[in-house]
Order: C-alpha cells, then sequence, then structure tokens
C-alpha cells in the first residue's frame, strides 16, 4: 500500500519521516519553490500536470490514500485532493496544525478574502504583509486605493512573482522568528498594522505576540472554507498513529 502524502510544511516534512521510520511506503510531493525537503522517502516536486494530473499519478502509481499536511491556505490542492481521492475510491485525510487563537490584549481584524481587507487600510501609513505570496490582483488593487505616502513591506520566502509596486518594500526571510526581532523589525519600519493569514503554528506566531506588545492591529485573512476530508486531524500524533494503524493492516 503506497501513501502519496502532500506536503510543503515543517508538519509534512516530520510525518514523513516518522511514517517512513514505521515501514509506510509513501511518496512525498511538494512544489519546491522554497527548498527541497529533507525527508528519506521518495520524492517528487513540480506538481502533477507533469504526469497528466493527479487522478492519472494516482493510477500509475497505485496509490492506496491521500495524506493533505498542506499550508492551510492551499485551497486549490487541498480540493483537487478531494475530488481525485472520490474518483479513485481511496481515502483522503488531512491534517492542518490549529488556527491562532485571539489572545488577552490583541486586536484582531477578520476578513474572509482580499476584497474585504485592502480597503480597510487606506487608513494607515506603514502595512507589514506576512501573508505570502501577493497576485497580481491584490496589487492592481493596492494601486489603486493608494493613498500618497502609504508604504509597504512584504516579506516572503522567495522572490515575488509579480512585480512589486513602487511604495512597496521586499524582505527575504524563512522562520522561524523571534519576538525579539519582530518587535526590532516592526519599530524600524513603524509599521501601524500587521497582515496575515491564519496559518497556526510556532513557526510564525511571534508576530502576533510583538504586535500586541507594540499594540498593532492585526488584519487576518480567515481561512477558506474546504470540502471534507475522510478524516481530519489536529495533531501529527493522532495523524501518525492513524496512518499506521490504517496502512499497516
Amino acid at each position: 500500500m503506497t501513501l502519496l502524502l502532500l506536503g510543503g510544511t515543517s508538519d509534512a516534512r516530520h510525518l514523513a519521516d516518522k511514517l517512513h521510520n514505521q515501514g509506510i511506503t509513501l511518496i512525498y510531493s511538494v512544489a519546491g519553490l522554497v527548498r527541497m525537503p529533507d525527508v528519506s522517502c521518495e520524492i517528487i516536486t513540480g506538481g502533477f500536470r507533469q504526469f497528466g494530473g493527479l487522478l492519472k499519478y494516482i493510477q500509475q502509481q497505485n496509490i492506496s490514500a491521500i495524506l493533505d499536511v498542506t499550508h492551510p491556505y492551499a485551497q486549490t490542492m487541498s480540493s483537487t485532493a478531494v475530488t481525485a481521492a472520490k474518483q479513485s475510491n481511496i481515502p483522503c485525510w488531512r491534517f492542518h496544525r490549529p488556527p491562532w487563537q485571539v489572545q488577552e490584549g490583541d486586536d484582531w481584524h477578520l476578513f474572509k478574502d482580499w476584497g474585504q481587507l485592502l480597503p480597510a487600510l487606506t487608513a494607515k501609513k506603514s502595512v507589514f504583509f506576512t501573508s505570502g505570496q501577493l497576485e497580481q490582483s491584490v496589487l492592481d488593487n493596492l494601486t489603486t486605493q493608494h493613498v500618497a505616502g502609504q508604504k509597504y513591506l512584504l516579506r516572503t520566502a522567495v522572490k515575488p512573482k509579480v512585480k512589486l509596486l513602487e511604495s512597496m518594500q521586499w524582505l527575504k526571510a524563512i522562520g522561524p522568528f523571534s519576538q525579539q526581532n519582530e518587535l526590532a523589525l516592526m519599530q524600524q519600519y513603524q509599521v501601524d498594522v500587521l497582515v496575515s493569514k491564519n496559518s497556526g503554528g510556532q513557526a510564525t506566531e511571534a508576530k502576533l505576540h510583538a504586535a500586541r506588545q507594540l499594540n498593532i492591529p492585526v488584519y487576518m485573512l480567515q481561512r477558506p472554507n474546504l470540502p471534507d476530508a475522510d478524516n481530519i486531524f489536529f495533531t501529527t500524533e493522532a495523524c501518525e498513529q492513524f496512518v499506521v494503524n490504517t496502512l499497516s493492516r
């Protein structure tokens, strides 16, 4: 039995190693945009179009189950996995780390999408984007509503895919980040609003602590709605135990 693990997160790498070490045959799939994962199992990179799509790949490799451990905002991949699994009559399981929760002293403003969030930035002077790659449509909307003197700081792990605005500075960095460094960064750029996705996890959580300490509001993009997987896990331990018990039979 072969498990297809859809990765791209630190949780996925850890699960891949643990499952492999327990004798589970698995293939680890990753887009390969940031860095190649150091895992001991078979790896494929670059998506499934090179194989004719996910459905064909499942058939070619005789995949027995899919484990989706992608980023919580990888809506297209997660949806495709559920659909392909149903068409192949195999289970699709999902692990997503729990979202961050509002703490005392936080000033969070929740938005369902960029269309809601961007107009709320017009009163801000220094916007810190920590929400990953920005699509061209987001930059186009920023251009139309840009306020004189407003500045943007964008932090991503890899170079932006699109041309940035003249008022936007790009900062390359890969977590984990410390609260001390996040405080210094926000003070250096005089940030007055933090834009984030509710990714969860500890690697980038320090920005929220820093924003709380500096009384900076957080504009939070809520997680997208995903089709139900056959089983959903919120701890790696529960996910690992379930997969081992199911595929070791």
